[in-house]
């Protein structure tokens, strides 16, 4: 079996930081900030037009806010925590409803709230941002609302019968008939919210090591292993009744290999070898199963069974075989991560007006 030589891995790293340090971030720092309403842009056409009125997204800004709080952290560079600064700022001054808890889905141009509605999805992604920006600044503040968040979901959005978490609520934390997906057939559960949960309470686990916590997120892997993951296919079921029965048989690529990684860094904070072992090989054969199914010969990743190229799907492609080489020592893997990259660069990248298409 070939092996992957010291060159090509320093040129993959090198590529990679390039790509994040002189493509990807300084399209946000450069375009997306919005000096005069506050927070960022909530729309930027492709050729970096603004839609200065578009109304700004819960789930936008606890993204950028990590990002810039995690490029902080393993640079240095304090403009990236000034733009973290201002991603937290705005998420605490205007998203946060002062009154009933959580964050708001929408708010306008302006920073009023617009969609008042909470998603758990969205929820999550706020203790992530706010975790990593405590993890890169000390900031206590961000870190108590973080652990609000954490106390509101489980106080609000756990099903005490049948275990998991619900999809949305009003304002008030009265449940809503909605969903991240936005699939019409009525449904209580998805993967994908609790994929994100996991994600959410694996960060806020690093920055706050509460035993509740811990014991929160080890039921969510078991939730995963026992009724997201289905074990003929090692696909994630993505849609579910309330009693986690299988709407349907579709497919989601970019979510399986995306898990696979998840749910080890996961367990990885547990302290459970043997748990550890069960999800590593359940991580392999999901990454497997992708390899087999999901790419193109050009080295991309679909998403599902139609042949859609989207950018999230190859990032987590570029990650998640990137992690199966790094388990297995597998060339197969090393090669997916490698190609996709070598797409992304040439179909997904834009060279002209920054970030990704």
């Amino acid at each position: 079996m070939a092996t992957v030589t010291t060159d090509q891995r320093q040129i993959y790293y090198a590529e990679m930081q390039r790509e994040l340090l002189q493509n990807i971030l300084p399209f946000y720092m450069n375009y997306a900030i919005d000096h005069e309403l506050g927070g960022f842009y909530g729309r930027i056409d492709n050729d970096r037009t603004l839609q200065p009125m578009a109304p700004k997204g819960q789930v936008q800004h606890s993204r950028l806010l990590w990002s810039f709080a995690h490029a902080y952290r393993k640079v240095g560079d304090e403009a990236y925590r000034d733009v973290a600064a201002h991603a937290y700022r705005y998420l605490r001054d205007h998203f946060w409803d002062q009154e009933m808890g959580g964050l708001y889905w929408m708010v306008d141009a302006q920073g009023r709230p617009f969609q008042t509605h909470k998603l758990v999805y969205g929820q999550a992604f706020g203790i992530y941002g706010l975790a990593e920006y405590y993890l890169a600044t000390g900031e206590q503040e961000s870190l108590e609302t973080a652990v609000s968040l954490y106390q509101l979901l489980e106080q609000h959005s756990t099903d005490k019968e049948y275990n998991g978490y619900w999809e949305a609520h009003e304002r008030d934390w009265r449940l809503r008939a909605d969903n991240v997906d936005e699939i019409a057939e009525p449904m209580s559960k998805t993967m994908n919210t609790h994929l994100h949960l996991i994600e959410a309470y694996t960060n806020l686990l690093r920055a706050w090591p509460d035993a509740g916590l811990k014991a929160r997120l080890r039921n969510l892997i078991d939730i995963a292993i026992k009724h997201i993951i289905n074990p003929e296919t090692h696909h994630f079921w993505l849609h579910f009744k309330r009693t986690w029965q299988p709407l349907h048989q579709d497919v989601s690529y970019g979510h399986d290999i995306e898990g696979s990684w998840l749910l080890l860094e996961a367990v990885e904070l547990l302290d459970e070898p043997a748990l550890h072992h069960q999800v590593a090989a359940i991580a392999r054969r999901m990454a497997q199963a992708t390899y087999n199914e999901g790419l193109n010969p050009d080295g991309s990743l679909r998403e599902g069974r139609d042949d859609d190229r989207i950018w999230w799907v190859q990032a987590e492609a570029m990650v998640g075989f990137l992690n199966a080489y790094q388990m297995t020592g597998s060339q197969h893997f090393w090669d997916a991560s490698w190609q996709c990259w070598q797409y992304t660069k040439q179909a997904i990248s834009d060279p002209q007006y920054g970030e990704w298409l």
